[in-house]
């Protein structure tokens, strides 16, 4: 089997070659990247030294795609990952669009020249703002949880949000460019009989992941606290009680190893992925992990002013995708954490290297 995964040399496209090279080896990996991202050239050696191809190019160009050879299955790891972007000023909304959208599409059309398969990583925020800004939440000990006593929301249980939770805009422009992706991708799979497979994933984290508050929250908030940087909770009264999931890219793999072995399984195309809530934390629970883990205590500011795309929870009920599938994350949130502080010691400059 021959697998192209673009954004070979981002930290998930990056994380998935490793893992998909340590559980083949008769696949043939073959990554596609434009190394537009400070901190992607150093994976490029890595991956190449265990055997990957590594190609430049820009999903954006059609042309980029008519050198390539053939593969059986595609990985779309490709994309501007921020919820932001588009409106902060460091990309414009056409260049997002062009990332996510048109680069979906170029893929697409590669896929059906070569008859290839097609497996779209796609994202928990495609759902749907207004209701997630207002669930019925209250605090226990340093997170908000979900009341459970009040009237909830289609689509949401006591697991998490599921996938019949309301994608209704507004989502941010970079939540509805990969929720048009998606439909995009199923169009495809309906009108040439691609094999396709949407995985709407939970919050990815593990060590060398690029440090960004926008993009890698978890990242970006251990590195700082080794560092010992200034950090601030912003949002939901300054509280840092806002929680996520978390899960590792190459917990990811093995699924998406399952899917390519399985291109006609009769399951669902579109399922989430995602850590569950055995993996869930809030910022204020990750302050008090640092704090134990690194020995020194860190102010953390407090701003509570609200921001447009913030959520105040959000966690994946994935229970869908682990039946499906006879998958779940074997990499748990603290072996998570554990792994991004031991990268953080060995690396003391990689917020100065990934966050441009």
């Amino acid at each position: 089997m021959r697998i192209l995964v673009t954004g070979a040399c981002g930290f998930v496209g990056s994380q998935i070659l490793r893992r998909l090279r340590a559980m083949t080896e008769d696949c043939a990996l073959l990554g596609m990247d434009n190394f537009c991202r400070p901190g992607s050239e150093r994976n490029r050696a890595e991956l190449r030294a265990l055997g990957v191809d590594i190609i430049h190019g820009d999903v954006r160009s059609p042309s980029d795609f008519e050198s390539l050879p053939a593969v059986d299955w595609v990985i779309d790891a490709a994309a501007n990952p921020s919820v932001l972007a588009g409106v902060d000023d460091r990309t414009s909304s056409r260049q997002l669009v062009e990332h996510n959208l048109i680069g979906t599409l170029n893929m697409l059309e590669y896929c059906r020249a070569r008859s290839a398969g097609f497996i779209l990583l796609s994202a928990s925020r495609v759902y749907s703002i207004p209701p997630l800004a207002t669930l019925p939440l209250t605090t226990q000990g340093e997170r908000f949880v979900v009341d459970v006593t009040r009237t909830l929301p289609p689509g949401l249980t006591a697991a998490g949000v599921n996938e019949t939770f309301s994608t209704a805009p507004p989502l941010s422009l970079y939540g509805v460019s990969k929720k048009a992706s998606e439909d995009l991708a199923l169009e495809y799979s309906f009108a040439f009989g691609l094999p396709v497979w949407i995985n709407r994933c939970g919050l990815m984290a593990g060590a060398g992941q690029f440090g960004r508050p926008d993009q890698g929250i978890v990242a970006y908030w251990i590195h700082s606290w080794h560092e010992k940087s200034r950090l601030k909770y912003l949002g939901f009264g300054g509280t840092g009680h806002q929680v996520r999931d978390v899960l590792h890219p190459q917990d990811l793999a093995d699924l998406l190893l399952k899917q390519m072995r399985a291109p006609d399984a009769a399951h669902p195309k579109l399922g989430n992925v995602s850590g569950g809530a055995e993996s869930a934390f809030s910022l204020a629970g990750m302050s008090t992990w640092c704090g134990q883990r690194f020995g020194h205590a860190l102010p953390v500011e407090h701003n509570g002013a609200d921001r447009p795309f913030d959520i105040p929870w959000l966690i994946l009920d994935d229970g869908q995708t682990r039946q499906d599938w006879d998958w779940r994350p074997r990499i748990s949130r603290d072996m998570i954490f554990e792994e991004v502080a031991v990268f953080a010691q060995r690396e003391p400059d990689w917020l100065a290297v990934s966050a441009g």
